[in-house]
């Protein structure tokens, strides 16, 4: 479903990302860990072209997406959730949700997608009306996650999903993302807490300072030592 090549991207004279190369297949979770600044979230937005690469490719779908604008990367089917959920705090639940599906004019199928949005999320449905700023840590995500499903997308990028939540609430939004994967969307899952990605994602990538340095099913990759030590706390 997507494949990078060698992905060169800067930060001004920052070298950023040096020569990546991954992909995701169709039905996968594949989970990016790394310590902060390894390049994870850079790695996403690149994807989201919100960053531009110096050089290499991305191919989605059997299509070269590199360097086209971001809404067109929107509309192909690749959406993302961004790191600290960028909530439209201003305006209601329902009118993020709609939001989400800014690209899409098929009114019937908006209608339909808002429902299943709200039987995954009951919360939202409860604060339909709520203004999304004055929401919980937890239902903020669920607002997020929500508004890129009405995007309809073909792969989710997640980006670091249980960010500032408590473990309980980390716990429900990892089965949401589970599920969200059986019900058939492939799934970039970028996260700080390995534990939880790893015991998640079919595959994973580990980023160092801009590099992947080891790759594998996660299970392997979670008994590694060396993952261990470096991530997994021992």
């Amino acid at each position: 479903m997507l494949e990078v090549k060698d992905l060169n991207v800067f930060y001004g004279a920052i070298h950023a990302l040096h020569g990546v190369d991954f992909e995701v297949k169709k039905g996968e979770i594949v989970s990016l860990i790394g310590a902060n600044g390894a390049g994870k979230t850079t790695t996403l937005h690149t994807l989201s072209a919100l960053l531009k690469p110096r050089s290499g490719t991305i191919r989605f779908l059997g299509n070269d997406i590199t360097g086209q604008p971001a809404e067109r990367i929107v509309k192909s089917g690749l959406i993302q959730v961004p790191e600290g959920r960028r909530v439209f705090a201003n305006l209601s639940v329902r009118d993020n949700l709609g939001l989400g599906a800014f690209t899409r004019s098929d009114s019937a199928g908006i209608a339909a997608d808002l429902e299943k949005v709200f039987e995954r999320f009951p919360r939202l449905k409860e604060r339909s009306k709520q203004i999304a700023g004055t929401l919980s840590g937890g239902e903020q995500q669920m607002l997020a996650i929500g508004r890129a499903l009405m995007a309809r997308p073909q792969l989710l990028l997640l980006d670091e999903p249980s960010m500032g939540l408590a473990p309980l609430l980390v716990r429900e939004i990892f089965a949401i993302i589970g599920e969200i994967n059986r019900d058939g969307t492939t799934i970039l899952l970028v996260e700080q807490n390995a534990h939880m990605a790893l015991s998640i994602s079919h595959r994973a990538y580990v980023l160092e300072t801009g590099k992947f340095v080891l790759s594998g099913p996660s299970k392997e990759l979670a008994a590694s030592p060396e993952v261990r030590k470096a991530y997994l706390g021992g």
